[in-house]
This record gives C-alpha cells, structure tokens and sequence, in this order.
C-alpha cells in the first residue's frame, strides 16, 4: 500500500481543522439576537409575509414582523432582490428566527464547500492547493457572516465553469438566481447573447430562459400581483439616494451627487468594453479563461454592490493564483489586498463604509497582472520582457512587452 506523505497528511489536518473552526464560528457563534442584526432578517421576514399571504414588498408590514421578533432600528429592512427566487427560501415562511438563521448559515457554508470543490474540479484537480484559499478569502467570509446571497452567485458561477462546454443547457440554466442582481453580471450577459448567435449554439441561454420562466412562474403561483408590489417598491426606494461603496457612485457624489445617470457610466463602459473584448477573441473564446476576466470586470463596473458581492470573484482568483504561482508579486499583491480586507472584517469596517470603494477595483488591477505574469502554457516560452510562442509548423513569434500585456487585458 503506498504511504501516503507526511506533508500533505499535515495540509489535509490544517484545513479540516480550518474547515471546522470557520463552520463552528458561523454556526455556534451565533448569539440570540444575530436574526436580527443580519441581513437574513430581510430574507426571513419577506419570506414570512408570502408564506402567510401579505406583500413581501410593504413598509408597514415588513416593520411590525421585524418589530415582533426584537428588530430595533429604522427603516425595516426590505429586501430589494426582485422575486426571481422566493420559492427557492420559502420554507423560511413557517419557522423561527433562529432556527431559520441557523439552517440558513448551514447552507451558506455548504455551499462555500461546494464551490471550492467544484472550481477545483474546473482546474482539472491541479496538484496545487489554491483552491482552498476560498476557505479564507475575505469577501466570502464576509459574505457568510453577514448570511448574504453572494454564496448562492459563486456557486452558480463555479457550477456554470464545469457545465460550460459538456452540459450548456445546464449550465445556462445553473445562472438563473444571478437575476437577483442582474447589475452585477450586465458585461457577462452581454458576451452571453454575442456568443450564442456567434457560435450559433442557442442551448446555453435557453437554459437560462428556462430556468428562469420557472422560477418566476413558480414564485406567481404563490402571489400574481408580486411583480407589481415590486415594481412600487423600487418607485418609493431611496436606494438612490445613498452613496454605496462602488466606483460608479463615488464618480457621481465626486462630479455631482444629483446626477444619477453618472454612476451608470462605469457599467456601460464595461459592457461595451466586454463586447469589443469578446468579438476581439471569439475564434478563440473560453469562458474560464477570457470569461474570467468579463466576471471581474463586471464587478468593477458594477453601480450597485457590496464588498460581499465581491465572493463571486473567487474562481477569477484561484485561476489567476494558480497560473501565476511562480511570480512572486503576484503573489504579494494578493496578499497585500486579502489581508487589507481581513484587517477590515476584524475591526468591524461597515461595508457601507466608503473605505469600501478600491476593493473591486483592486481586484481587477491584480487579476490582470496575474494574468499578465502567469506561467507560459505548452508552445510558449519567456525570454526577458518578450513571449515567445512556437505553433505547430511555424517559426516562433515573438511578441513584445505590449502583446504580452494584451494577453492578459
């Protein structure tokens, strides 16, 4: 039988022991009053007035459940996702705070789990361990903490990876419950339409539309007027109004804060950018390579996220740690920026904080350096500030500093 190694025995206790103690500090650190200082209450209570027949979307309603269950501030917290998904926690309706926060915080971490594993899987189950950074990586601690839905976005994302090319309806239907935040992925919607009628492959976005005519038509069953109370929602919402650390809102309240129509700049510039980028490469279009990047560019341009949104972005950076492991500053740079959002977990940094607004973008700077300083893949060699690659029959080409650059932008 062959022995297994004693350093890889020693990795394999250090991330269950990681494993554990990150699930027991979510499950077990909960006190009894966290149903009512996260942002679950807003899911927990919506979920409750439509298991019960009431507008998941009402101020006053909204207000006198929240006050029930021991909720003390104001406004109440109303969730502002549209109603693509609420049957999906709809069992929410008929249970308790606590007990809906504890299995709500089980699933988070589940699904944390399963994500690592499936962008493991996407990789090729690479020998290297990097996938298990998405133990510890900030934004999706933060996520699971705060019982937010970016979880739920990263495992589509992850889910979408592996499907991508041996099962596109799946994988096109495993992207519904991004709709919850449809800003957040505009750039990757847009890429998604070229490249089904450039590829003439229909089955990925018929997935999607599939998928999401069910859920809605799931979510009518329970309340036919749903879409109508959300739509007065977002007439009456101040959301608007707030600054939100993104760089969208921070270029408006900077040129002026009237001007809403300023913080869409960021997102069109991105879905135009995403269309030029696509249609640059589309003889040569993967999703887990090029793709990546339009995920993060999304993100970036975003007008409306929070640092937690920024869990998505784990496949982008367990893909370009992977391929860069050899660059040093790479490596630095993503230490620098983790650890920075680390600190600012631990010292309990309001993610409406404006200290927020550099980390998306931040993110995006290091994903395109690690692409640009990843190692060269078969046929390609570096010399200096040059790549050289050598194709089947040919002469190598050697490409400059600025090619190399293009590489990863």
């Amino acid at each position: 039988m062959k022995r297994i190694p004693a350093r890889k025995v020693a990795a394999a206790g250090i991330v269950l022991v990681g494993v554990v103690l990150v699930g027991c500090i979510v499950v077990f650190g909960l006190d009894k009053d966290a149903a009512t200082n996260k942002d679950f209450l807003q899911y927990w209570t919506a979920e409750q007035l439509l298991a019960h027949g009431g507008n998941p979307y009402d101020f006053a309603a909204t207000l006198r459940v929240e006050r029930s269950v021991g909720f003390k501030e104001y406004p109440p917290l109303i969730t502002l996702s549209p109603p693509v998904a609420f049957f999906l926690a709809l069992p929410l309706g008929w249970v308790k705070p606590m007990t809906g926060l504890t299995q709500w915080m089980l699933l988070l971490f589940a699904c944390m789990l399963a994500s690592v594993w499936v962008v493991w899987l996407v990789q090729g189950r690479p020998q290297s361990r990097y996938h298990l950074i998405g133990i510890f990586f900030p934004p999706v601690l933060r996520c699971l903490i705060a019982g937010q839905l970016g979880i739920f976005f990263l495992l589509e994302i992850a889910v979408f990876l592996y499907l991508q090319k041996s099962r596109p309806f799946w994988a096109g239907a495993a992207l519904v419950f991004c709709t919850l935040k449809p800003h957040l992925f505009l750039p990757c919607f847009v890429v998604m339409v070229l490249w089904s009628f450039w590829k003439r492959e229909f089955r990925m976005a018929a997935g999607f539309l599939a998928a999401l005519a069910a859920s809605c038509g799931l979510t009518l069953l329970l309340d036919r007027h749903i879409w109508g109370q959300y739509e007065a929602l977002m007439h009456s919402s101040s959301i608007m109004n707030q600054f939100l650390p993104t760089f969208g809102v921070w270029l408006r309240f900077l040129i002026d804060p009237n001007a809403k129509w300023i913080e869409f700049i960021p997102e069109v510039a991105g879905c135009v950018w995403a269309a030029w980028y696509f249609w640059t490469r589309r003889e040569a279009w993967d999703w887990a390579d090029q793709g990546l990047l339009v995920l993060v560019v999304s993100v970036a341009c975003s007008p409306y996220s929070w640092y937690t949104d920024q869990a998505v972005l784990l496949p982008a950076v367990v893909i370009g740690l992977t391929e860069s492991e050899r660059s040093m500053k790479s490596l630095v740079l993503f230490g620098v920026i983790a650890g920075i959002g680390l600190v600012a977990m631990m010292a309990n940094i309001l993610l409406t904080s404006g200290f927020m607004v550099w980390t998306a973008p931040a993110w995006l700077v290091w994903y395109v350096y690690a692409r640009h300083e990843r190692t060269p893949k078969d046929g390609e060699r570096r010399a200096g500030n040059s790549l050289e690659i050598k194709t089947e029959g040919q002469a190598p080409k050697t490409c400059t500093f600025l090619t190399v650059f293009d590489r990863g932008f």
